[in-house]
């Protein structure tokens, strides 16, 4: 099993910057970061594997960045540039099979989510 806490989100206006961060109790093979609003299927955002290789969803391309400290256990996405469109629940997740991927079915583990919200 792998427990995960997410912080770090919160109310800013359309431009500004946050940084998430998800702890986690044990390293994985892939870690990544989701987020859903009110009828929207779940979306993956980020991706990062224990290589360091990354993969982003194209509207957070150049915008977002996923990172990871194995020695804090701590997962980051730090977001610029924010959109009023980026206002969502955000998911940190974690899975151990091999395999970079953005698709949210395929994780295992998942933590209760923090509420980042845009204003224009």
């Amino acid at each position: 099993q792998v427990q995960l806490v997410e912080s770090g989100g919160g109310s800013v206006q359309a431009g500004g910057s946050l940084t998430l961060s998800c702890s986690y109790t044990r390293s994985t093979h892939c870690m990544g970061w989701f987020r859903q609003s009110p009828g929207k299927e779940r979306e993956g955002v980020a991706a990062i594997d224990a290589f360091g290789s990354d993969l982003y969803l194209d509207s957070v391309e150049g915008r977002f960045t996923v990172s990871k400290d194995d020695a804090k256990n701590t997962l980051y996405l730090q977001m610029n540039n924010l959109k009023p469109e980026d206002t969502a629940m955000y998911y940190c997740a974690a899975k151990d099979s091999f395999g970079l991927t953005r698709a949210f079915q395929l994780y295992h583990y998942w933590g209760q989510g923090t509420q980042v919200t845009v204003s224009s």
